[in-house]
């Protein structure tokens, strides 16, 4: 699939590139910015809906995370989040973004959190949705359990395989066909060698280790269905970022803001507007 044809399909805006970043935007350049980090099995163009709705108050900016889409990949063989945190940086840098607010679904949680450490100053509003909390804290065979099956389906069936296996479960239930055929073909086009590095990262990743660092009023997002990262874990992750809110979504899945949008954005509305 090209990328033009992505871009229709999804119906995201067209790829950009900054400071070896590829990432997709909608909105007024003179707005309020709102940055977007996708999980470990997506990109920019999961985030359609909200480029198309949250854009008419908002500069809505999404990244593809170093080794997606088109974005460099990161050096070390095995990163840290620090490592994407650092990537993020100069990327909001170049972006010539002051301040903003901060999105992070799943893996992209990770990425926020460890931000937070590094850069928590620019960043007015955060957002952990459906957060993981990584498996840091688990012994080294713990970790490689925590990521065995993504590896050896990756290896084995490639990203076409992989969106046709793993897309569902990001779902609860029976997923609307629009955002099940979304979330596919987005992870059809993941990059290998950029999917292993993530999956590296979120198995030493500790999302626990930076929550003191998080300054920034913060709130802690996750569907009622969700399996992949359950709502006990998403409130222990609340509990430990001092001041953040925690609601959940009665309903969805993993994949909240792409199965229920008009909910999702909703708690994200209330949230930034406080």
């Amino acid at each position: 699939m090209s990328e033009d044809t992505l871009a229709v399909e999804t119906g995201a805006p067209p790829r950009r590139m900054l400071a070896g970043i590829s990432y997709r935007e909608a909105g007024d350049a003179a707005a309020p910015a709102l940055v977007l980090l996708h999980g470990v099995g997506s990109g920019s163009a999961s985030w359609s809906t909200q480029f198309a709705t949250l854009s008419g108050g908002w500069r809505i900016i999404a990244w593809d995370a170093p080794g997606y889409g088109v974005s460099d990949a990161l050096q070390p063989a095995i990163p840290a989040a620090a490592d994407y945190a650092a990537a993020l940086e100069r990327f909001v840098v170049a972006l010539r973004l002051a301040k903003f607010c901060l999105l992070g679904h799943s893996l992209g949680a990770l990425i926020a959190a460890a931000y937070c450490r590094l850069a928590g100053t620019r960043v007015e509003k955060l957002v952990l949705a459906a957060p993981t909390t990584g498996y840091g804290r688990e012994t080294p065979e713990g970790q490689y359990a925590r990521i065995k099956d993504r590896l050896t389906a990756i290896q084995e069936l490639g990203p076409e395989g992989l969106a046709e296996k793993r897309g569902p479960q990001l779902f609860a239930g029976d997923p609307p066909a629009k955002a099940l055929a979304q979330a596919r073909a987005v992870m059809r086009q993941l990059r290998p060698e950029g999917y292993v590095q993530a999956l590296q990262m979120l198995s030493r990743g500790d999302i626990f280790a930076d929550a003191p660092s998080i300054k920034a009023p913060t709130l802690v997002l996750c569907g009622s269905g969700d399996t992949v990262t359950p709502e006990a874990n998403c409130r222990r992750i609340a509990g430990a970022i001092a001041g953040a809110r925690f609601e959940a979504i009665p309903g969805p899945g993993h994949a909240l803001y792409m199965e229920a949008p008009e909910q999702f954005d909703a708690a994200l509305l209330r949230f930034l507007a406080r």
